[in-house]
């Protein structure tokens, strides 16, 4: 009897990848989503055709429309699909877009998030519970770091953090933006559901996750947005900090696969930050000059002096407690490689 999955957001970015990945491995594949993004971010956040994509092609995937804040819809799911992992990639993913509807994006995120977690205790305490938590928990305090600021980038000066942000940075005393103190809350509950009743649960502080799959828009999806604009030789908007924030990248594929690893070998309560590390960083004026060579076209942009509130100056992953718990999994896909693929991904898509 094949093994279930339980996917929530499985028409976005990581929660299709993951579907797909899955999918391959041999699961049933059941996906939750109610193309929530294109209310909150209009018909560019339309994921229908993602959803659409994975119903074609993927032989043993089943869609259910259902909003994660239904707390009965999830359990009685949940109850019925009877799951061996559940992996929850299901958010409001903007700190922008919180400021505006700050009740949708609370009880999307920490609310939701928690209507799962008691819908899984009630059905099971052993069923993995990987949970898409974001760097954004640790508010603007990575801005507190002594930084060097280079030609095209800012790095960090001091040599404590060389390797990135380790998983034991602060979360307290610092602006997190709405969206990051919703997130807050739905991290801390999972860890909380892992060490009050022992279940195998991960919060996986995601840095800046995309691929080819990605409906980037401006609020969400920097990336994404940014090869969207490049192609479409729309202007860009750079938002504080010179345009050399830096962030790291990692490829959608990359972390299905460390979601892969822990489901086959789970922990309890434990919390990664799942990023690309120093190696996938680049600055936003770094990332014009990677497309501008992959597409030809100069990069149309303009420059706010006002940067986004809690945006971090530089942020990286530090990677090396994940890569010591599970030492299968590595990053597979370069920058250079992701930026192609979400490249040609739009070139399909235009």
């Amino acid at each position: 009897m094949k093994k279930r999955i339980l996917v929530t957001g499985s028409s976005g970015l990581i929660g299709s990848e993951v579907c797909k990945h899955f999918n391959n491995l041999g699961w049933e594949i059941h996906g939750v989503d109610n193309n929530q993004r294109e209310v909150f971010f209009g018909s560019q956040g339309n994921t229908r055709w993602n959803q659409g994509r994975l119903e074609q092609t993927l032989e043993s995937f089943k869609h259910h429309e259902l909003d994660i804040r239904d707390r009965q819809g999830v359990i009685d799911l949940i109850q019925f699909v009877k799951p061996d992992a559940i992996v929850h990639t299901a958010a409001q993913p903007s700190h922008d877009r919180a400021a505006a509807i700050p009740f949708d994006d609370f009880d999307t995120n920490a609310v939701g998030t928690f209507n799962l977690l008691e819908a899984t205790r009630q059905y099971s305490l052993t069923v993995p519970f990987v949970h898409m938590s974001t760097n954004k928990v640790y508010g603007d305090a990575p801005n507190e770091i002594e930084m060097n600021e280079l030609e095209t980038r800012y790095d960090y000066a001091d040599s404590a953090y060389e390797f990135g942000i380790p998983e034991h940075f602060r979360i307290d005393q610092t602006k997190h933006s709405l969206f990051g103190a919703s997130k807050v809350s739905a991290d801390i509950s999972v860890q909380e559901y892992g060490r009050y009743f022992n279940m195998p649960t991960v919060c996986l502080r995601g840095g800046c996750l995309t691929g080819p799959n990605h409906s980037g828009v401006e609020l969400h999806g920097f990336l994404s947005y940014l090869i969207k604009c490049n192609l479409e030789g729309k202007e860009y908007t750079v938002f504080g900090y010179k345009g050399k924030q830096v962030r790291d990248n990692i490829h959608s594929y990359d972390v299905a696969r460390f979601i892969e690893e822990f489901i086959n070998s789970p922990r309890v309560a434990e919390v990664y930050n799942l990023g690309g590390g120093k190696d996938n960083t680049c600055s936003i004026l770094e990332a014009f000059g990677i497309i501008s060579k992959i597409s030809g076209k100069e990069m149309k942009y303009k420059y706010v002096d006002t940067n986004r509130i809690g945006d971090h100056i530089c942020y990286y992953s530090d990677l090396r407690k994940m890569k010591a718990h599970y030492p299968n999994w590595d990053i597979t896909k370069s920058l250079q490689a992701t930026f192609e693929e979400i490249y040609q991904s739009w070139l399909e898509r235009n």
